[in-house]
């Protein structure tokens, strides 16, 4: 029987405490990873790691706000004593907003959603660079098909997640001559927190914005991390999930079209069922 390919391995996870982070950890601890954990809410993160160490996974829980560059820097520091360095970095953190960029009173909202999904990417790959080259390790990226196509209503986190894909193209060409592989993920719309934490354009809770999305054909938390970690195990350059692939393409071959598909495809048919929940909408087109 062939050992699993994350069998000892030390894995960094942010935004573990929920969604695909806690999936991914779950997955990662039935295979005998060493984990750390890091996340803002403290009871989860725990809670989490003694699931995982039930599992029989070694498994560190490490609060961190991943918008502060200086607890990202703690973060790696933390991981790579405990296990002696870092063979895998999940960068996973997340947040959205759902609002028109006209509506928006200031940019404080867009800026928070750049620093969590942009930034915190940014900080945490820095700090664990030299580790990752010692170890010829795997850096993943957990970006969202909202990287490669925009929708309306999410500029901030569009302009976010098409940093993320930039950037881990950029770094991986940085890292290949030294033995470190970047897999950068795109999921469609999958079953998670983050839909029902969305903001509006005040930066407050929507969770009727978030839960407009959500349809039968979703992909749940559970089956994202399966795919995310079997691309990571084989050092895969880019995994786009659901439509991904024909909607890239169709976006370099007809822009027009595609965005006007976009539109009448998922936008209105959300800004319907927005309306059925809550009984009006952020902005219409």
């Amino acid at each position: 029987m062939r050992e699993p390919p994350f069998k000892g391995k030390s894995v960094v996870i942010t935004g573990a405490s929920s969604g695909i982070g806690r999936e991914l950890a779950l997955q990662l601890a039935r295979q005998g990873a060493r984990l750390v954990l890091a996340a803002r809410r403290s009871d989860r993160l725990e809670a989490l790691a003694g699931e995982c160490q039930a599992l029989g996974a070694q498994a560190l829980a490490t609060t961190t706000d991943v918008t502060i560059e200086n607890e990202c820097a703690k973060l790696i520091a933390r991981a790579a004593d405990a296990f002696g360095g870092i063979d895998m970095l999940i960068n996973n953190a997340g947040t959205a907003q759902f609002a028109g960029l006209a509506d928006l009173p200031d940019l404080n909202s867009f800026r928070r959603v750049m620093d969590v999904n942009l930034y915190g990417t940014v900080y945490c790959t820095f700090y664990a660079l030299p580790h990752l080259t010692r170890s010829h390790g795997r850096l993943v990226n957990i970006a969202s098909l909202g990287g490669f196509l925009a929708v309306p209503g999410s500029s901030s986190y569009a302009a976010s997640k098409f940093g993320v894909v930039g950037f881990s193209d950029a770094v991986r060409m940085e890292l290949a001559s030294k033995g470190v592989s970047v897999t950068l993920i795109g999921p469609y719309w999958v079953v998670t927190e983050l839909n029902q934490h969305t903001v509006d354009q005040f930066g407050l809770p929507d969770p009727a914005a978030g839960q407009a999305v959500y349809t039968k054909r979703m992909m749940t938390a559970e089956r994202c991390a399966e795919i995310t970690l079997r691309a990571a195990a084989r050092r895969r350059r880019q995994v786009l999930m659901g439509p991904g692939l024909p909607a890239a393409v169709a976006k370099l071959l007809v822009p027009g079209f595609t965005d006007k598909a976009t539109i009448a495809i998922f936008l209105r048919p959300a800004l319907e069922r927005m309306r059925k929940l809550r009984g009006d909408v952020p902005f219409d087109i």
